[in-house]
């Protein structure tokens, strides 16, 4: 339920429907806007009769929230959420650039991944230290030496770092050395890591998972949110569907989607959603005209060799073109990189 007071309401009858709230058990997310505020009921209010609160002169109108993710719901919030990470803003007018190998192999790699994206124009560096993997036969990460070694080109490079966690017994880790902590796709809905997520207060960065629905997404967000943690980013790395000839088919619908339904940031990451190097540049400049705020793009300097997803990676080169395009499609749509 959602609950909007007139312009001017004195702080005395604020109090007073906040107590009649709390006594019936609900939260309260609370809004204070420069012209209005707005008092999110978080509860089951079905059994609630709004009258309760209509009868306050104060009070402008009482809404019900027919989804059912309260705290991302923008009607709990009608401004857009700015997440701040490390001193990076992801949310607001400038883009966020995520760029990084997907895999951590060497610290020379990693070194050299660094210094070129950052001349490029990227703000966070990414990298995987822990890797999910379809095949168990497959590399899966250099894990806590890999955590090492990107965190030590994070801090040369001055880039806030993003890498994924697994399993919660990792997080009091994360929670030291990571900036961005990513949930990937195939973890959307490993509902415990999300709770022990949501009890933090580090920024998030949460895959859609392969065959998730918008609305199954943003509930995903809900549950780290409703643990107390608003520092949720989302991020849509394209979805399963009948079609092969990419790895996954990037839904570009879902950024306006997400974006009238929540107020939470979205970010589109187009190397996992394409799975080749080619469509990478063409998709991220649809997902920047399409209102993404921000990227993530897999670059790495010798893709032929990659340990991990080399098909789909940038050479620092090609991304320095990319940057170079996304800037004019960002100036059209009144963005800034």
């Amino acid at each position: 339920m959602i609950i909007v007071l007139k312009p001017g309401a004195p702080e005395e009858e604020r109090l007073k429907i906040k107590s009649l709230l709390l006594r019936e058990g609900f939260q309260i997310n609370e809004i204070v806007g420069v012209n209005m505020t707005i008092y999110g009921v978080i509860g089951d209010t079905s059994g609630f009769d709004p009258k309760r609160i209509t009868v306050n002169d104060f009070v402008e109108k009482v809404m019900r929230v027919q989804e059912p993710f309260k705290r991302a719901n923008r009607m709990f919030h009608p401004d857009n959420s700015v997440i701040d990470v490390g001193g990076v803003k992801i949310g607001g007018k400038k883009l966020a650039i995520i760029a990084g190998p997907c895999s951590i192999e060497t610290e020379e790699q990693m070194g050299a991944v660094a210094q070129s994206v950052k001349a490029s124009g990227a703000t966070l560096l990414r990298g995987g230290a822990f890797k999910p993997r379809t095949s168990p036969y497959s590399f899966q990460g250099l894990k806590e030496q890999g955590l090492e070694m990107l965190k030590k080109a994070g801090r040369e490079n001055g880039l806030p770092i993003v890498t994924e966690i697994m399993s919660a017994d990792k997080l009091s880790r994360f929670l030291e050395d990571v900036d961005l902590i990513q949930v990937g796709a195939r973890n959307m809905q490993n509902f415990e890591l999300l709770k022990e997520l949501g009890r933090t207060n580090v920024p998030i960065l949460l895959k859609r998972g392969l065959a998730a629905t918008i609305e199954e997404w943003i509930m995903s967000a809900e549950y780290i949110m409703a643990g107390g943690n608003d520092n949720v980013i989302l991020c849509e790395r394209g979805i399963r569907t009948f079609e092969t000839y990419t790895r996954n088919t990037l839904d570009l619908s879902a950024i306006p989607a997400v974006k009238k339904l929540s107020h939470l940031p979205v970010i589109v990451d187009p190397s996992h959603a394409a799975g080749m190097w080619w469509m990478v540049e063409p998709l991220a400049m649809a997902a920047i005209a399409a209102g993404a705020d921000g990227l993530m793009i897999e670059v790495h300097n010798d893709p032929e060799n990659a340990w991990c997803d080399g098909s789909q990676s940038l050479k620092p080169e090609r991304f320095r073109r990319l940057m170079e395009e996304v800037r004019g499609i960002a100036q059209i749509v009144g963005r800034e990189v």
